[in-house]
C-alpha cells in the first residue's frame, strides 16, 4: 500500500534532490525492466526484429497473408519500442539533472533513430503495395483494418523511400527543439530568491507553477511572478529561436509532403478538418471570454484585490477554506467517484496505487505539471507533484482517465490502432474530473463552504486550466502558424506581442495584461507537440456532454466503456457519436461553454 507523506511542503522550502525522496512517493519502473541491462537487452531484440522486418522475404508482399504477417512482426517490434521508450523517456523526466537517466534517454533516441531509419521501408513498402491486396488484407483480418485504412489515406503525402529514410535517420536532430527546451527550462534555468512581506523565498519553475502562483497573499504572489518573469526574459531569445526552429521545421515538412498548409499537415493524424479546428478556436473566443471575465471579477471581489492582473488569475476563490488531502484520501475519492464506471475500472484504480504507477515526489530537476505515459501491453505511469491540495486530486483523477483509456484500448486493440486521435485524447481524463467534482458535491450537500470550494476547484482546475489556459496557448499558436504559413519571419518580440494580443482579446478590461504576462508562451512544452493545446478544450467539451448525460441518468456507461475500448480504431467524430454527441455541430461546443457559465453563476451565488 502506498504510504502518505506526513507533512506538507511549506511555502518557500527548498526541494530535495531526487536521491533524498522517499521511495513510496516514486513510481516503480521495475515492472517494465528489473534492471537497465534488461532494457538494453530488449533494444537488442528490437534490432533483431528490425533485421527480420527488412529481409527480402518479409517485404515480398505477394498476397494478403504476407501483408498480415508483416504487420504482426511490425507490431511486435513497435511494442518493444513503446515499452523501452517509456522506461527511458518517462524516467528522464523525474530528474533532468541526472546524467545517467539523460544518457539512457539519449541512448534510446539514437538507437531508435537508426532502427526507424532501417524499418522506414516497412511502411513505404505497404504504401506501395497493390491496393487490391491491401483491401483484401483488410477484409481477411479485421484486426488491422483501421491501420491499413489510415495508411491508404497517407499515401498521397508519402515521400520517396530515400527521403523517408533520410528523415528517419535525422529524427534525433529534428526532435532537438523539444529536448533543448526541456533542458533549458528544467536543468539550466535557475532562479534567484525573491522578497515579499519582508522575507526572502527561494524560486524555481516547479515552486512557482505548483505553489506560488496560487498563493493567497497578493504581494507574495505578484512578487513571485515578477521575479519568475524576469528570469524568463533573460532566456527569451534562446527559447524564441528554439521555438521558431520547431515551427519552421513543421512548415518545411508540410511543404515537402504536399499539404496545403502547415495546419493540414498537423491535423492530418488527428483526423480533424481545418474547418473544425478554426471554428473551435473562434467559438471559444466569442462565447467563453465574456463569462470568464465575470469569473475574474468574482476572484477580484472575493479576494479584495485592487485591480486584477495576470498574476492574480489563479488565486483561490475561497482563500479561507483550506483542506489538506493525503494520497490515501485521494485514492478513496478517486475510487468512489469512478465507481459508476464498473468493477473492472475501479479495480484498475485500486491496483494502480498498490503497484506504484505514480510518481508523486517533489524534487529538484523534475518536470513540472503532470503526464501519463502508457506503454502498450503494460500499465501506465503517471508523473505529478503532490502538494496535498484538492487540486492535486483533480490532477490525479485526470491522469487516471488517461491510464484507464489506454488500459481499456490496449486490451481490445492491436498496437497499430490502439492510440486515439489527439483531438479525443483529453475527453476521458476531463470527464473523470467532472465525476470527481460531482461526487464531492453530493457527499457534502449541506456544507455551503465546501460546495463553493468544489465548484471553484472545478472552475480553476478543470475548466480554467484545461479549457482556458490551454485554449489561450492554442489561439496564440494559431497566430504563429498563420504567420509562418504566410512566409513571415518572426522575432522574439513578435512572439511576445502575439501572446499579449491573445490575452488582451480574451480578458478585455477585466484583467491587466502587462509585458510579463506576454512571456507566458515560454512556459509550456505543448508548442513542440503540434496542434495539441486546443485538444484540451475539444476533449473537455466532449467530456462535459458525457457528464451531463450521466448526471441526467441517461444509460451511456456501456457506450462510454466501448468508446474507451475503441482506442484509435475510429475517428473523433465516430467516437463521440457512440455516446450521442455531434462534435461537427458548433452547438455542442456552445452548450459545453454554457455549462461553464452555470458553474460561474453557482460560484457567485455561493459567495
Amino acid at each position: 500500500m502506498t504510504q502518505v507523506l506526513d507533512t506538507t511542503e511549506k511555502q518557500g522550502q527548498s526541494l530535495p534532490h531526487r536521491k533524498d525522496v522517499p521511495v513510496h512517493l516514486t513510481w516503480d519502473m521495475t515492472a517494465l525492466y528489473a534492471t537497465p541491462e534488461d532494457f538494453y537487452a530488449d533494444l537488442d531484440k528490437a534490432s533483431k526484429l528490425a533485421d527480420e522486418l527488412t529481409s527480402e522475404s518479409m517485404l515480398s508482399l505477394t498476397d494478403a497473408a504476407s501483408i498480415v504477417h508483416l504487420l504482426q512482426t511490425y507490431e511486435a517490434y513497435l511494442t518493444i519500442l513503446s515499452k523501452a521508450g517509456t522506461y527511458a523517456g518517462a524516467q528522464s523526466a523525474v530528474d533532468m539533472s541526472d546524467s545517467e537517466l539523460q544518457i539512457r534517454a539519449r541512448d534510446f533516441d539514437s538507437k531508435v533513430a537508426r532502427l526507424n531509419s532501417q524499418t522506414a521501408i516497412v511502411a513505404q513498402t505497404l504504401k506501395q503495395a497493390d491496393e487490391t491486396l491491401i483491401k483484401q488484407a483488410m477484409a481477411d483480418n479485421d484486426k488491422y483494418r483501421a491501420f491499413l485504412s489510415d495508411l491508404l489515406e497517407q499515401k498521397p503525402y508519402t515521400l520517396s523511400l530515400e527521403l523517408e529514410t533520410a528523415l528517419m535517420s535525422l529524427s534525433p536532430v529534428l526532435d532537438l527543439p523539444y529536448q533543448n527546451y526541456e533542458q533549458c527550462k528544467l536543468a539550466d534555468m535557475t532562479f534567484p530568491d525573491f522578497e515579499a512581506n519582508g522575507q526572502t523565498y527561494p524560486l524555481s519553475f516547479s515552486a512557482f507553477e505548483n505553489e506560488y502562483e496560487t498563493a493567497v497573499d497578493t504581494e507574495f504572489r505578484r512578487n513571485a511572478f515578477k521575479a519568475f518573469s524576469k528570469r524568463l526574459r533573460e532566456s527569451q531569445h534562446t527559447i524564441a529561436s528554439n521555438y521558431l526552429t520547431q515551427v519552421k521545421k513543421e512548415k518545411i515538412m508540410a511543404d515537402m509532403r504536399g499539404y496545403d498548409s502547415v495546419f493540414d499537415y498537423l491535423l492530418h493524424d488527428q483526423k480533424v478538418s481545418r474547418a473544425m479546428y478554426d471554428e473551435h478556436i473562434d467559438t471559444v473566443m466569442q462565447h467563453l471570454a465574456p463569462p470568464m471575465r465575470r469569473y475574474a471579477k468574482l476572484l477580484q471581489t472575493a479576494n479584495d484585490i485592487d485591480k486584477m492582473t495576470f498574476a492574480d488569475l489563479k488565486v483561490p476563490l475561497d482563500a479561507n477554506f483550506v483542506t489538506q488531502v493525503s494520497i490515501e484520501e485521494a485514492k478513496q475519492y478517486c475510487v468512489d467517484a469512478l465507481s459508476l464506471l464498473g468493477t473492472d475500472y475501479t479495480e484498475m484504480v485500486k491496483r494502480s496505487f498498490d503497484e506504484r504507477w505514480y510518481d508523486f515526489a517533489q524534487n529538484q530537476g523534475k518536470s513540472t505539471g503532470g503526464f501519463c505515459a502508457s506503454p502498450y501491453g503494460e500499465h501506465s505511469y503517471v508523473l505529478m507533484s503532490w502538494t496535498h491540495n484538492l487540486g492535486d486530486v483533480f490532477t490525479l483523477i485526470h491522469e487516471i482517465g488517461h491510464a484507464g483509456h489506454f488500459y481499456n484500448a490496449g486490451q481490445h486493440q492491436n498496437y497499430l490502432s490502439y492510440e486515439p486521435s489527439l483531438y479525443f485524447i483529453e475527453a476521458p481524463s476531463t470527464c473523470n474530473e467532472l465525476l470527481l467534482g460531482h461526487h464531492l458535491l453530493q457527499q457534502n450537500i449541506d456544507d455551503k463552504a465546501f460546495q463553493r470550494y468544489v465548484v471553484s476547484s472545478l472552475l480553476s482546475n478543470t475548466y480554467y486550466h484545461n479549457f482556458v489556459t490551454h485554449y489561450l496557448e492554442a489561439h496564440f499558436q494559431r497566430e504563429v502558424y498563420r504567420a509562418v504559413d504566410a512566409g513571415k519571419n518572426l522575432s522574439t518580440e513578435d512572439l511576445h506581442q502575439l501572446m499579449q494580443s491573445t490575452l488582451q482579446q480574451f480578458w478585455g478590461d477585466a484583467v491587466e495584461i502587462d509585458d510579463d504576462a506576454a512571456l507566458t508562451w515560454m512556459r509550456q512544452p505543448h508548442y513542440y507537440l503540434g496542434l495539441y493545446s486546443y485538444t484540451y478544450s475539444a476533449g473537455l467539451s466532449i467530456a462535459t456532454q458525457l457528464f451531463k448525460k450521466l448526471r441526467q441518468g441517461e444509460d451511456v456507461i456501456d457506450d462510454w466503456l466501448a468508446v474507451l475500448r475503441a482506442g484509435g480504431s475510429k475517428t473523433p467524430s465516430e467516437l463521440a457519436n457512440m455516446i450521442g454527441v455531434d462534435i461537427t455541430d458548433n452547438a455542442t461546443l456552445i452548450d459545453s461553454i454554457g455549462f461553464i457559465e452555470t458553474l460561474i453563476d453557482q460560484a457567485i451565488d455561493l459567495t
